[in-house]
């Protein structure tokens, strides 16, 4: 797993949910901390998947508004994503994903279809419907969503799986293996809460409205959306 958050509450919560909803245990789910130094070179060898975290890094603003941290975890990233294509190696990026991914291999990233923190309503498209890693996902669920980037152009010879009425390209498969979904299927409540709390200053929502967004996505069942994650690890790490 691959992370990059920086405050301890929301990387600690992030790591617990994709234990909670993958079925993964601790000694199954290596957590690197892209953030704390460098991380590469990483060998492929030694896992049977990669997952990447959401970030608070925003993939396609100009590098000169980029932080060093952020210059150097996305050029160690970007190393990292191009030897998962070239080996179609699995790969499922959530978020932050959509934009790592998506530039690598020809996408259009912008803010076109950003929206803020919410449980938006997801439905599959005939290939989504199709694909194992949706195997068990109803036609349309809901999810939790909160982005200030997302792909507005596939990358050529990618599949759309997922869409939404705000955000037409919520997932996309490249090549056989690799996935990215601009929801979040490994939050429940208590994680999008904390989410909520850590970035409440950080432009995801107006601040003076966190309480209200929380009793918005209590509302939500995002139940469905958490089968994703089991689906990757039965597929690949069986």
């Amino acid at each position: 797993m691959l992370a990059s958050r920086s405050e301890d509450v929301a990387a600690d919560e992030e790591y617990a949910s994709f234990l909670a909803h993958s079925g993964l245990r601790p000694d199954e789910l290596v957590r690197i901390r892209m953030e704390s130094g460098t991380f590469t070179p990483l060998s492929l060898d030694r896992y049977a998947g990669v997952f990447l975290g959401g970030s608070p890094f925003t993939a396609s603003v100009p590098d000169e508004h980029k932080t060093d941290e952020q210059l150097r975890v996305e050029t160690e990233l970007g190393a990292v994503l191009a030897e998962v294509v070239e080996r179609d190696f699995p790969f499922l990026g959530l978020c932050y994903g959509v934009g790592a991914l998506g530039r690598l291999t020809g996408a259009v990233i912008d803010g076109t279809y950003a929206e803020q923190t919410g449980a938006v309503e997801i439905a599959l498209t005939e290939d989504g419907a199709a694909d194992p890693l949706l195997a068990g996902v109803p036609g349309t669920f809901h999810a939790y969503v909160g982005h200030k980037e997302s792909c507005r152009v596939l990358p050529p010879g990618a599949t759309l799986l997922a869409t939404s009425a705000a955000c037409p390209v919520q997932m996309f498969r490249v090549g056989r293996h690799q996935y990215v979904t601009q929801f979040h299927p490994e939050l429940d409540r208590a994680a999008m809460v904390t989410r909520i709390d850590v970035y409440r200053h950080s432009g995801y929502f107006p601040a003076a409205e966190a309480d209200e967004v929380i009793v918005r996505i209590s509302r939500a069942d995002v139940s469905r959306s958490h089968r994703i994650l089991r689906n990757f690890v039965e597929r690949y790490a069986a």
